[in-house]
C-alpha cells in the first residue's frame, strides 16, 4: 500500500490524464528529501507524480506548481524534461498538491566518479552533463513565456535574503560559522552580468541518460528553479570538484587524463566557451555560498525530520553533515577574503 489514496487518484487521472492506474501499482522511489515522488503503472507508459510533503511546510518551499510550469514551459523547445502531463492543485484528491508526468527510462549515475566506465565515456557524460546546463542558460526566460518566472534585481542578494530566512525558520542549533556567514555574504554579494533559466539543483544524479549513449534525456527536480545568475548553477555543478568522492557527486582528486573526468579548469573552459564568457571570477565566494544554501536545505531537513515530516529514510544521515557544511562554506568564504 502507498500512502495515496489510490481511489481518488485513479477517478483524477481517468479524468484528467486519460489513463488508468493498476491496482497496487503504486511505487514510491527512494531518495529525494523534499518532494515525495512515485512511479504509477498505467498498463501503458507509466507516469511520474510529485507532491508536496504532508504537513506544515515552509513558505516558498516545495512549490511543485512552479516545478510544472516550468517544465511545461521548456518541454516544447526540446530541451529534455520529461512531459507534463497534468496539475493538480486540490488537496483534497490525495491530501496535497501534484503533478504528474512521464516517465523517462535511462540512466542515472548516483556517483558521479562513474565507476565501472573507461575514461572516454567519463568524459563524453561530464561533457554532455555541462553542455546540457550551458543549453539551459541560453534559453531567454521570454522567449517560452518565463519572463516573470523569477523577481528582479540581484539574484545573490536575494538567495542570501531568502536561505537566511529559511534557516531561521527552521533553525535548530546555534552554529557559529552560520551566523558569519549570514553577516558576511550580503555584504560582499558579487555584481549581477546575465539573467537565465536557474535549475538551482544541478548536479549528475538529477540527469536521466540515453541507455547507450552519452546522452541526457532528462533534467529533473526543478523544485528550486527560478530567473537569475547562472554562475549559481554552474558554481554549484562545480562544487563536486571541491568535495571528497563521498559516492555521490564528488570527485575532488579524481580529476584527469586517467580517469576521463574533466579537470575544473577544462569544465570551466567548456562553459565559457559555450556560453560566450571571456572568463570566470574568483569562484570561492560562489563555493561559500552554495555550501550556505545547502545548510539551509539541510537544516529544512532537520526541523521536517523532527516534526515526523522528513521523507527520506537518509534524512538522519544528511541531517549529520550539518556542522561540517556549515564549516566548509566558512573555509570558502576566508579563501573568498572574509
Amino acid at each position: 500500500m502507498s500512502d495515496l489514496d489510490e481511489g481518488k487518484l485513479g477517478n483524477w487521472l481517468r479524468e484528467h490524464v486519460a489513463a488508468t492506474i493498476l491496482s497496487t501499482s503504486i511505487t514510491k522511489f527512494p531518495g529525494g528529501q523534499s518532494n515525495p515522488t512515485y512511479r504509477l503503472e498505467t498498463g501503458g507508459n507509466p507516469l511520474v507524480l510529485r507532491r508536496k510533503p504532508y504537513g506544515v511546510l515552509l513558505a516558498s518551499a516545495h512549490a511543485v506548481e512552479r516545478e510544472y510550469q516550468l517544465i511545461s514551459a521548456l518541454h516544447p523547445t526540446g530541451f529534455p524534461v520529461p512531459r507534463p502531463r497534468a496539475m493538480c492543485e486540490d488537496p483534497a484528491v490525495i491530501g496535497a498538491p501534484f503533478y504528474v508526468m512521464d516517465l523517462v527510462e535511462g540512466r542515472t549515475f548516483w556517483d558521479g566518479a562513474l565507476p565501472g566506465m573507461d575514461p572516454d565515456a567519463r568524459t563524453a557524460i561530464y561533457h554532455a552533463t555541462l553542455d546540457t546546463l550551458a543549453r539551459l542558460h541560453a534559453i531567454e526566460p521570454e522567449s517560452v513565456g518565463l519572463g516573470e518566472y523569477g523577481r528582479p534585481g540581484n539574484y545573490f542578494a536575494r538567495q542570501v535574503e531568502r536561505w537566511t530566512k529559511q534557516y531561521r525558520a527552521s533553525q535548530t542549533d546555534d552554529l557559529p560559522e552560520v551566523e558569519r556567514l549570514i553577516e558576511w555574504l550580503p555584504r560582499t554579494v558579487p555584481e549581477q552580468q546575465r539573467t537565465s533559466i536557474v535549475h538551482g539543483d544541478f548536479r549528475i544524479d538529477n540527469l536521466i541518460f540515453a541507455d547507450s549513449a552519452p546522452q541526457v534525456r532528462a533534467v529533473l527536480d526543478w523544485e528550486l528553479s527560478t530567473l537569475g545568475d547562472p554562475l549559481a548553477d554552474f558554481s554549484y555543478f562545480l562544487m563536486s570538484w571541491v568535495t571528497e568522492p563521498e559516492g555521490r557527486s564528488g570527485v575532488k582528486g579524481l580529476t584527469g587524463p586517467a580517469t576521463g573526468i574533466p579537470t575544473m579548469e577544462a569544465m570551466v573552459e567548456r562553459y565559457c566557451a559555450a556560453t560566450g564568457r571571456d572568463g570566470m571570477p574568483d569562484l570561492h565566494w560562489y563555493f561559500a555560498y552554495n555550501l550556505f544554501r545547502l545548510t539551509g536545505i539541510v537544516q529544512g531537513i532537520k526541523k521536517r525530520m523532527l516534526d515526523g515530516n522528513a521523507s527520506s529514510a537518509q534524512a538522519a544521515a544528511t541531517v549529520e553533515r550539518l556542522p561540517g557544511l556549515a564549516a566548509a562554506a566558512w573555509g570558502f568564504a576566508e579563501q573568498a577574503g572574509a
